[in-house]
């Protein structure tokens, strides 16, 4: 029985499907047949039921015996009664509805069995399989022990899953050792640095105007990688950091930022426009996320406007858009795609600017559930932030 249930799970799609058809069919057809019989004897029955009368002629031998059972001549018909003609008629017209009834209450059932006994299971299986790995949960393992095509698929599909588990504990492991080192790296650089600054002030104090040239030139490289290392320091642990729900008054914090970004506006001689399409509707975001994007934003707008600073705030049930756009160049096409690539930047002059402004946008905006989306306007560049309502 078992070998029976193996062959019959490990049987193709095509050939389950045409057995299922196939015993149906025979099934409608015994259906139909045994239908036709039953209403056969039902007739036979009721017409036995009213023999006919007349005068009935026998042949006889030559000593006066009758020979067979005579016939009829004139029969006279006999009235049926009303139930037993409607029985009559029923009798008639069954055996024509059933075929088709039966043939039809066949192929629906043989779908359905088909549906339970060989999708139902692979394809619940892969569902759920498919909704945990868009929840970035690998978790799991598919359980389908067939060799038939869904069987295939499932297995296709869990070995889809393992290697996309392995490839993502490679990466988390990659991310972790370049975290390690890049922290190795910025402490170790402390020292040299430190050591550096204490002489490039001993150079600076001497009188001989090369050495005093020689030590201004130093202290700006020095000042630069002093820079960058404090860069490499903050990207770390802007990395690791996670968001925490607010729900205060988003109306007033948004007030807030864009009094401060008009203050900037104004420092710079740019022009700022301010849309608020906040709502009163309470979602949960953390402030200090968006500030720091909120800022970076301004500044990158701020310094490649030609005169005009726009700002759009909105606030929905999914969360808080922040958009800023500004009448500058905008994006080259090359430039558009690595943008928010870490230090990458299209200015020659590396020592206030690393290139990491709209990589930090990025990852705060990823770690609070939303995006960061960069493109190109009719005249200059936008930038849109989406933070995503927390919990």
């Amino acid at each position: 029985m078992d070998k029976i249930k193996k062959m019959w799970r490990n049987l193709s799609l095509r050939k389950s499907i045409i057995l299922y058809i196939s015993a149906f069919v025979i099934l409608a057809i015994l259906l139909s047949a045994g239908t036709a019989t039953l209403c056969n004897n039902a007739t036979k029955t009721i017409e036995s039921k009213y023999p006919p009368t007349g005068e009935k002629y026998y042949l006889t031998n030559e000593n006066g015996e009758r020979l067979g059972d005579g016939n009829y001549i004139g029969v006279a018909p006999v009235a049926m009664s009303e139930k037993d003609q409607r029985l009559l008629s029923i009798c008639e017209v069954a055996p024509i509805i059933a075929t088709p009834i039966y043939s039809a209450l066949c192929i629906i059932t043989a779908t359905l069995l088909f549906y339970r006994n060989k999708l139902k299971k692979p394809l619940t299986e892969l569902k759920a399989a498919s909704e945990m790995i868009s929840n970035n949960n690998l978790d799991f393992s598919i359980k389908y022990d067939s060799k038939d095509e869904l069987g295939e698929l499932c297995s296709s599909f869990e070995t889809m899953r393992f290697t996309l588990a392995n490839n993502f504990s490679e990466m988390w492991r990659q991310m972790e050792e370049r975290k390690q080192l890049n922290a190795a790296f910025a402490h170790d650089l402390r020292t040299p640095l430190t050591v550096l600054k204490g002489y490039n002030e001993i150079l600076q104090s001497n009188h001989d105007p090369i050495t005093k040239s020689t030590a201004a030139t130093m202290r700006k490289h020095i000042f630069r990688l002093e820079r960058y290392v404090d860069s490499m320091s903050h990207l770390r642990r802007l990395e690791d950091a996670q968001p925490i729900s607010d729900k205060s008054n988003i109306s007033g914090y948004v007030t807030a930022i864009a009094d401060s970004a008009r203050i900037l506006c104004e420092q710079s001689g740019k022009t700022l426009s301010i849309q608020n399409n906040i709502s009163d509707i309470p979602i949960g975001i953390d402030y200090t996320f968006v500030s720091q994007v909120n800022n970076n934003l301004i500044s990158n707008a701020i310094r490649y406007a030609t005169s005009k600073v726009n700002i759009t705030y909105t606030s929905n049930n999914d969360g808080f858009y922040l958009s800023v756009s500004d009448n500058g160049c905008g994006f080259s096409k090359n430039i558009l795609s690595k943008a928010t690539n870490p230090y990458f930047t299209e200015e020659e002059n590396h020592s206030e600017h690393f290139g990491l402004g709209l990589y930090i946008c990025k990852i705060l905006c990823e770690h609070h559930g939303g995006y960061l989306k960069i493109e190109n306007c009719s005249i200059g560049a936008k930038v849109t932030a989406f933070f995503k309502s927390l919990d």
